[in-house]
């Protein structure tokens, strides 16, 4: 599980005194007992939710990042994008621009979608199917491109 691995990584980089992990690894667990504790979780967290927790995250702290960049403070920006590195480590790869149209083309084929109208049906499926390993925003446009 996710929730264990993370908690056992705070340790060892506690041993290694890598603050840059062990500030980020602490932030993520803290965020991994908010989800455990909220109401109708039922005392748990899926491997699934702890990725989705995990690519918010990531994507927090690039956005983050860029403010920091747009406002001259490089310093801080490159602390967020170290926390951001060490967050990435427990994703899954990500899509290639090549597998994610791909798969795109797979899932049209599999609901039947023929035009712009049944961009809902591919997105659902999309999103469940490429979580944590594609961005939303990208997955919405190359859906759009495809059945345009």
């Amino acid at each position: 599980m996710l929730f264990d691995q993370i908690s056992h990584d705070i340790v060892d980089a506690m041993k290694a005194k890598d603050k840059v992990r062990l500030m980020a690894l602490r932030n993520v667990k803290k965020y991994f007992l908010e989800a455990k504790s909220a109401p109708g979780a039922g005392d748990g967290l899926s491997d699934a939710d702890a990725l989705k927790i995990l690519s918010k995250l990531v994507k927090q702290g690039r956005d983050t990042a860029s403010l920091y960049k747009e406002q001259g403070r490089e310093d801080l920006a490159d602390e967020e994008l170290g926390q951001v590195a060490a967050i990435e480590v427990y994703l899954p790869k990500p899509l290639t621009d090549e597998e994610l149209t791909s798969g795109l083309k797979d899932i049209i084929g599999e609901v039947g979608a023929s035009g712009p109208k049944d961009m809902g049906k591919v997105m659902g499926v999309a999103s469940r199917r490429f979580a944590g390993r594609a961005d939303g925003k990208v997955i919405s446009q190359r859906v759009r491109e495809l059945l345009s």
